[in-house]
């Protein structure tokens, strides 16, 4: 006999929370649909190679591997839904129109947790628009994003925007870095150490930790940078997006972060909501790798349901009715028809437990 004990990182959802966490994938999902997105269903494992070979810069080191009885083959269970939706566009899906409208909701297991998120299974949704990254597409994604957060009662939204690719660009370009230490250089802009930017010689790239913060301020600040063309694209980028959106949310900006932001390219976000703990979700423009070596560009989100579930959000006042030992089956059917949770007794000596009506003839009257 075991003691109940389950792995690190994963957890039973119980009552009330179970019926939480579905009711609030449906309500985002739902939200997600009514933009024109249909919804596609990947499996929860595959080979390994075709859920890092979809999405540039996957990596193999996030998954959790296993060897296939059947095949002997290497499957792999998939930390992110992106990449499978990745595949289906550029596979089973290749010959329809673009731009292609997809959506998905289902659990992900990573490999290992974080300090913010100790969990390691996880319920994602989101949303994926292929075919295009250009601005008015990220604008939508974002639009979508809102609208399904607040369909899952979240406020007080917080959009944190990065350039995942900029360091990149800029060291290959107008502020060049030698090979050997672009690791460096990420490095300290990860740990926004000032004296380890001097100490590689990349003391011009301290003005972009700068240009981090609440939105006005920040943008102002890396305005004042803008003295090469890919920068000032970044810029016009950001004001677009933030001037179609003014008014909805938050806007904060950090051009330098990117963790998390392996595979996206020119920008990326979180979304923040008040009263939760750490990202609700992520997402960004990114390409889709088809088998023939093309890229395809793509722009998305995902929600993670967990810490909405945890911060109290989908749970609805109980209407439970006890049927006592004798009642119209007919009458308790047409209570459930209307939205009622009957529930009913076995024998005689059952209990009202956790019931807040009791069934008299046809009327629930309550306790």
């Amino acid at each position: 006999m075991t003691n109940g004990l389950l792995p690190e990182g994963l957890r039973d959802r119980l009552p009330p929370q179970a019926e939480a966490a579905s009711r609030l994938l449906h309500r985002v999902i739902v939200a997600i649909g009514r933009h024109g997105y249909d919804r596609v269903s990947p499996p929860l494992a595959e080979y390994e190679e075709e859920l890092v070979g979809r999405l540039k810069s996957a990596r193999r080191q996030d998954l959790l591997r296993f060897v296939d009885p059947v095949s002997q083959r290497t499957l792999a269970l998939r930390p992110d839904i992106t990449g499978q939706v990745g595949r289906i566009a550029a596979t089973r899906l290749g010959h329809r129109p673009r731009p292609l409208r997809l959506a998905y909701g289902g659990p992900v297991l990573k490999l290992r947790a974080t300090q913010l998120r100790p969990e390691r299974e996880l319920t994602q949704a989101g949303a994926e628009l292929i075919g295009t990254a250009a601005v008015p597409a990220i604008v939508e994604v974002l639009r979508v994003a809102i609208e399904a957060m607040e369909a899952a009662g979240v406020t007080g939204i917080t959009i944190d925007l990065t350039l995942p690719d900029l360091v990149e660009t800029l060291a290959a370009g107008p502020l060049p870095v030698p090979a050997d230490r672009l690791a460096a250089l990420r490095d300290a802009l990860d740990a926004r150490d000032a004296g380890a930017l001097a100490g590689i010689g990349a003391a011009d790239y301290l003005p972009l930790l700068e240009a981090a913060g609440p939105l006005p301020a920040a943008l102002a600040r890396l305005r004042a940078l803008s003295r090469w063309e890919i920068l000032d694209q970044r810029i016009n980028a950001i004001t677009q997006i933030t001037d179609a959106l003014d008014g909805r949310v938050t806007f904060t900006l950090d051009p330098t972060e990117r963790q998390g932001f392996e595979y996206q390219s020119l920008i990326g976000f979180s979304l923040f909501a008040s009263g939760l703990r750490g990202e609700v979700g992520r997402g960004g423009s990114y390409a889709i790798l088809h088998a023939d070596g093309t890229a395809e560009p793509a722009v998305g989100f995902s929600l993670y349901i967990d810490p909405l579930v945890d911060a109290g959000l989908g749970q609805e006042p109980s209407r439970r009715v006890f049927v006592p030992v004798g009642a119209d089956p007919i009458a308790a059917q047409a209570l459930r028809r209307e939205g009622w949770t009957t529930i009913a007794a076995l024998t005689d000596d059952d209990l009202p437990v956790g019931c807040t009506h009791r069934m008299v003839g046809a009327v629930p009257e309550p306790l």
